[in-house]
């Protein structure tokens, strides 16, 4: 790895629950040099990405913050579907949730809220399983064959618990059934009791960017009621999928 990938991976360390590291327990991690870390350390901690606290060690630092807010103001995504969640879930309360693919995983980066009487677990900057939730897998089935083989024999065994077949064959048929019907349902996978509903967003070459989700708190949601959801759901990841070919994305 180069120097620039060598600082990545120390990012990396912060991605899980700790979230406090101190220089002996990196460089036992990493395996890199005293000095080396050092050097990476000084970039890090002077860039604001990392800060460094007496008796605590190094943890993520203010420039964090300052990015998060940068891109919930001008990330063209977050402002193309702000305006259609908020009137999506004006007209059915729930949460809606703005999600992209993140490596293997899938991030929600945006939420709004159109009820108090829940919270989703899936919370804005929480990364998700592609296997997991109707938000992830809308996104897992509209992804190319092979990286949907890549993400089956990474953790077949996962991929069977969430109910989407015990052999990569059965993992396409579930999947093509999903991109069949637009959209995917899911009950209590990510929050118990709720029931998700999400779509697909693409960029303008046609290749799956996110996914536009509505979180109700019901689960066996059935019959008008998630046809209703699916539907507008449906309307709403279309919107943002012309509103992003618009930009340009």
């Amino acid at each position: 790895m180069n120097s620039l990938e060598r600082m990545i991976v120390i990012l990396d360390l912060f991605e899980g629950e700790r979230l406090e590291w101190t220089l002996e327990d990196m460089q036992a991690r990493l395996g890199y040099t005293r000095s080396t870390l050092y050097r990476y350390l000084k970039v890090l901690t002077d860039t604001g990405l990392l800060t460094s606290l007496p008796e605590v060690g190094y943890t993520l630092g203010p420039r964090i913050a300052e990015l998060d807010f940068s891109m919930r103001r001008r990330d063209p995504l977050i402002s193309a579907s702000r305006p259609i969640m908020v009137e999506l879930v004006q007209e059915i309360p729930g949460i809606a949730l703005l999600c992209r693919r993140y490596r293997d995983r899938v991030l929600c980066v945006f939420q709004e809220r159109g009820t108090a009487s829940f919270r989703s677990n899936y919370e804005r900057g929480l990364a998700r399983p592609l296997f997991r939730g109707a938000a992830s897998r809308i996104i897992l089935a509209n992804l190319p064959s092979a990286q949907v083989r890549k993400v089956y024999e990474s953790n077949p065994q996962a991929v069977q618990d969430a109910g989407l077949g015990g052999s990569i064959n059965e993992l396409r048929a579930s999947l093509r059934a999903m991109r069949q019907a637009g959209f995917d349902m899911t009950e209590s996978q990510v929050t118990r009791g709720a029931t998700g509903v999400a779509a697909p967003i693409f960029d303008r070459r046609n290749n799956v960017l996110g996914s536009l989700g509505l979180t109700v708190e019901q689960d066996n949601v059935s019959g008008d009621r998630l046809t209703q959801m699916a539907t507008r759901v449906m309307q709403c990841a279309r919107l943002v999928t012309r509103a992003i070919a618009r930009e340009g994305a």
